[in-house]
């Protein structure tokens, strides 16, 4: 894990709330399944109860339209291994089953599709470039 890693997720803001929800939670299991160093932790408190932690830094949530998001992905690839990336193609939705998804993905080109949110980590200063001009999501 980098000691400089950083963390952001940018999600399309013209979705359902629920659906937002539900892509920032789907994306951020990619992220920590990629560098489970994020969170692979536990704490216990005084009466001996342990927990698992949520994340060891924070997770800003930022806002981009679709085509944005799209754009921010096609600059982001291909993946270098000190680097998480994490799309949410709106495809996605329509399939209710993982292995459908396995079978349908390579028949689809990530430059064609609207792509509802996107997860990334990495080197601070490669997150900040793509995404320091971006709002907090409110």
């Amino acid at each position: 894990m980098l000691p400089d890693i950083r963390l952001a997720i940018v999600i399309n803001p013209a979705l359902p709330l629920g659906l937002i929800a539900n892509t920032v939670g789907a994306i951020s299991i990619g992220l920590g399944a990629k560098f489970p160093s994020l969170a692979a932790r536990q704490l216990t408190d005084r009466e001996a109860r342990t927990i698992d932690i949520s994340s060891n830094m924070p997770v800003p949530i930022l806002q981009a339209d679709a085509e944005t998001i799209r754009s921010l992905l096609l600059k982001t690839l291909p993946v270098e291994n000190d680097r998480a990336i994490v799309p949410f193609p709106a495809f996605a939705r329509s399939l209710h089953d993982y292995r459908e998804y396995e079978v349908t993905f390579p028949n689809r080109d990530l430059a064609d599709e609207a792509i509802d949110g996107l997860g990334l980590a990495g080197p601070s200063k490669w997150v900040k470039s793509l995404t320091g001009s971006l709002k907090l999501l409110r």
